[in-house]
Formats: C-alpha cells, structure tokens, sequence
C-alpha cells in the first residue's frame, strides 16, 4: 500500500512539473535583507521588539521560532518546540491571535516575518501538547495516522529504522527516510502529507507569514519540498537547515534550485578566524570548501544549535562574537541573520518560563540582545547604505587589524587585536568629516580619501557616504552602581571606547566610594554617543571580577546624564 501511495505521488509531483507551477521561493528579503532571529521568544516580545527596536534599526525581517503546537515539557527544554504535536498555534510562546497580531506589528514596523517550519517529523515521546491535546508517536488524531510514516522495512535501510552515523557518507535515503534522534519520520511522498504540510504553511501565510525557515531539510528530499513549495499560496522566502558535510550523500548543493539554504560553513569560518587570524578573510566566500553561491545562502555567526557546540561562536564568546557579527554585516556575502535567544548553563535548558509558557523577554535578565548592540544597529545601516557594491581597497597591516571599503559607498576598519590599533587609511569617501555608525566618534578623510583613525580593541570604525558631520561635543556622565564588597576590594568602570579605556581593566576609571555601597564617578564622555559598558571588582592583589551578564549599553545625549545600576 505504501509504495503504491508513493507511486501515486511520484505522479502527482509529476503532473505539477508538466503544468510548470513553479516553486513559491522566489521572493527575496528585499532591499532591507538583514533578518533578526529571535529565538526562543514568545510572539508578544517579537511585536515589541518589531515596534520599538528592530524596525527603526533597519532590520528588514524577523525569524520567530516553531508556531506549531508540540510536545510539552514544561518549559524546561528547549528542543521541544521541534517536536510537532499537531499544527495549531497554540504553543508555549502564545495562542493563534497572539501570533496574528505580532505579525501585524512586524509588518507596520517596516519588517518581514519568516517562522521556523517543522515539517520533516512530529515528535517521538510524550502524549501531551501546549495546547492540550493528546497523541501517540505515529497517531495525531485528525492530522496522520501510523501509514504516514517512515517505519517499514521498505522505507529505511536500517533494522531499527533511526539515522546511523555512517549513513550521511553513504546513503542520502537513509537520511532521509530513517529517523532523525527518533522522530515520527513524515512519509513526504505521500500526497496526503505533502497537502497537510503545505496546508499548514498556507494557514500561516494567510496570517501574513512572509517566509520559512525549513528546519531539518536534509531529512527530506529536494523532490518532496519542491512538491510542498509548489503547493503555497503567494511567493515566500524559502530557507532551507541543509547542513554541510564533506563528501556526504546529501549536500546543501542538491536544494538551492528549490529555494536557499543556511550557510553553516560561514559561521564555522568565522569562528576559526575571529580566534585566530582575521587577516586570511580576504577572499571569504564561496570559493572557501562547502560554501554555497551568494545569492542562495543565508549567513549566521550564531543559531540556537551552534552555540551548544563547539563549531561557531557564541554570545559566550564575548566580543570576539559580536566582533565577527560587525564583519558579516559589513561583507558582501549572503544574507545576513543577526541571532539572539536566552542564556543558559545547562545545554538542554529552555527559555525563561512561568509553568511551560514562555515569559516575555528582558535583555540583560536571561535574554541576549545582541541585536539591539549599538555597533550592530548601526553596521545595520551600513549594511543598507552598501548594498549592491562590492569590496575593494583591501589593507591589512597585520594578522588582527583589515580595512576595506565597500565600493564608495561605505567604508570600515576592524581590529580584533587586544590593543588599540593606530594607522592612516585610504577609504575611497570624499573629504569631509564622518560619524563612525559603530559608535567611536568622527573620523576626518582628507582631499586624498584618506583617513588616520585609532581602531579601538575589539572593535571597529566604519563610516558611509553622506554620513557627514561635525566632530562631537564632550558631555558629563556620573555612574552610580550600588555594589557591596569586601575589604580592600574596589570598584571600577571599563567600556568600549577610549575615555572608558576600550576595555582594559589595568587601566579602568576607579569609582569613589563616599557613598557606599553606592560607588560613584563622573566621565566626560563624546556627546551622541553609544557605547558598551561594565562595573568590576579588583581586589588589594589586581585580581578582576566582572559583573554577570551582558555588557550594558548607553546613548550619551547632548547634555549631562547619571547613570544608576546595581551590581550585576
């Protein structure tokens, strides 16, 4: 019976090749193509972050997480969300109406909106649902039964029917038709499936959905996608998680005619850099092993499954992280995916809950925000201001240190060096006097194009054309920070330009303590400003301690402003 319905669909999937209705993948992000992907985050949080954040930044979409009901685990993992227990859109990050008008509030802020779509399995445990309902592995009552699944002899290559190892080397149906960790393994031939797939993702499209992110494409094949995409309505953004592997059976390669995929290589590039020689990034791109054409990728330095391993950088990479975040967005490779989710000890771990569900999210308290950095904000709008150009006058005065420009269009400096670097370039702007968009105050290009710039450690200076102005007045600004410590122990500030010492704790600005606990210092610091910063401890030996957290950050204004905070 089972052959015969894949018969029947081989058919189907013909049929529609011969009538050419084409995939619906041809949409791109657009000219603002830079999306926000923000993991973990229930649909409330999103619409703020849409309104009051990414929109006025200039981010151009937003990736939310799995909108589908799933197995329930309380909240207390975070891969439950990739264990589909039905497809409604009742979830642990809001209800149906939710979801709809965080979707309106995306699209009036000026984004798009793509969702993380599990559509290669249903769960493989449990019985019970975000959403209430109840279900067996290979029995979800109204949606599949038993026979629309990988699980005979006949479909998987392997006695019991998981995904072995040795199988990506050698065998693309194993992979594809074995279980991925155990997952209800959906039968994708089958044109029952592929309508219950490709309804789903209709309904979501029909609440202003405007592109997926398909999860686990490796696991089915390029035929049975290109079979759902031709069933969706409108013309959405297609990216596909197709993971490289050298030699394996199934490449990222055999689905970039249906849509673009997740540029893994790029992430696992960067991270070998930024830890060690930026230099070598000259020819970053698609002529580098396993990395797919420009314009079918799209980039990230970090997902929520990378930052659990050991193959890219994460937020617990500090500025190294962000660093190379600052570089994707000033390349001219892919389209680039800024990532934040929540921060965790425990890899297993879910977001911050209250009984299972999803609490709203608050950078600095359990959620990461590297999105809202000011150097990324604005390396945003340098992404924008560039687009179309490509690089040239590339210079790099040693292995931390590269500066090029993006046509004459925009301009940028990178160090990834410990110290400040100080060096004249040639930017290829006119003369005049520019805002460094990263935040590092104003940089003078002489008649020549030419511009002598102090790079601050683990930073970066970049500058676009028309982005012209008047060097900065100084402005006063009184830190209180209400801090207990021990005798002999002394509390400092260090930040992320030059009058907060770039982050050089042996030469951070001491905090009197005639307050205590509250340690006070007032810094004259460039008006109109942003900058990172933090609070730490030195004990009678120099011993350092750093606050938790995230680095906090501040706009100075054009006048005196106080800064309170309490030790985090």
């Amino acid at each position: 019976m089972k052959r015969l319905k894949a018969g029947i669909a081989a058919l189907c999937t013909m049929a529609a090749l011969l009538v050419g209705n084409d995939a619906a993948q041809a949409a791109p992000p657009g000219d603002r193509d830079v999306i926000a992907n923000l993991w973990s985050w229930n649909w409330n949080s999103v619409a703020r972050e849409c309104t009051d954040h990414l929109g006025p930044a200039g981010y151009g979409g937003v990736q939310v997480s799995p909108p589908q009901d799933s197995l329930t685990r309380a909240g207390a993992v975070w891969w439950d969300i990739y264990q589909p227990a039905n497809y409604t859109l009742t979830s642990k990050f809001g209800n149906e109406s939710q979801f709809a008008a965080m979707v309106r509030a995306c699209h009036d802020a000026g984004l798009k909106v793509y969702a993380d779509a599990v559509i290669n399995h249903m769960t493989g445990q449990g019985s019970t649902s975000y959403g209430g309902t109840s279900f067996a592995k290979y029995a979800y009552p109204g949606l599949y039964s038993a026979a629309d699944f990988h699980y005979y002899s006949e479909d998987c290559g392997n006695s019991d029917n998981l995904i072995h190892d040795g199988d990506y080397g050698s065998s693309a149906r194993n992979v594809q038709n074995c279980e991925l960790v155990g997952l209800s393994d959906l039968e994708t031939e089958e044109d029952y499936v592929r309508g219950a797939i490709a309804g789903y993702l209709n309904k979501l499209i029909g609440l202003g959905v405007d592109g997926f992110r398909v999860d686990a494409a490796k696991h089915t094949s390029p035929a049975d996608l290109g079979d759902v995409y031709r069933r969706l309505n409108g013309s959405p953004y297609i990216y596909q998680e197709v993971i490289y592997g050298a030699g394996e059976a199934v490449q990222p390669s055999q689905y970039t005619g249906i849509g673009d995929v997740l540029e893994f290589q790029y992430g696992r590039y960067l991270r070998e850099k930024f830890l060690g020689n930026i230099s070598d990034l000259r020819t970053f791109g698609e002529s580098w092993g396993g990395m797919q054409p420009s314009g079918k990728s799209v980039t990230f330095v970090a997902n929520h499954d990378t930052e659990r391993g050991s193959s890219a950088l994460s937020y617990k990479d500090g500025a190294a992280y962000r660093l190379a975040t600052v570089f994707q967005l000033a390349w001219n490779y892919g389209t680039p995916q800024v990532y934040d989710g929540f921060t965790w000890s425990d890899r297993e771990a879910g977001p911050p809950h209250s009984n299972g569900f999803v609490r709203d999210a608050v950078c600095g308290s359990g959620w990461e925000c590297l999105h809202r950095d000011p150097a990324v904000t604005g390396m945003v709008g340098f992404h924008n201001a560039v687009r179309g150009t490509g690089v040239t006058g590339w210079n790099s005065p040693n292995g931390n240190v590269i500066a090029f420009s993006r046509g004459a269009k925009g301009w940028i400096a990178i160090n990834n060096g410990s110290g400040s670097y100080a060096g004249t370039f040639a930017t290829g702007l006119p003369a005049g006097t520019y805002a460094s968009v990263t935040g590092t105050g104003a940089v003078s290009v002489n008649g020549s194009g030419q511009a002598t710039v102090t790079v601050p450690a683990k930073g970066a200076v970049a500058i676009v054309a028309g982005g012209t102005t008047t060097p900065p007045d100084q402005v006063p600004v009184t830190f209180n920070v209400n801090a207990t410590t021990t005798w002999g122990t002394n509390v400092y500030l260090v930040g992320s330009i030059p009058a907060l010492k770039n982050w050089n704790t042996g030469e951070a600005v001491p905090l009197s303590s005639a307050g205590y606990p509250v340690w006070s210092a007032t810094v004259t610091l460039p008006a109109n400003t942003s900058f990172e910063y933090k609070f730490i401890k030195k004990d009678a030996s120099g011993n350092v301690t750093w606050e938790s957290g995230g680095n906090r950050v501040h706009t100075t204004g054009s006048s005196a402003t106080t800064i309170d905070a309490t030790w985090k």
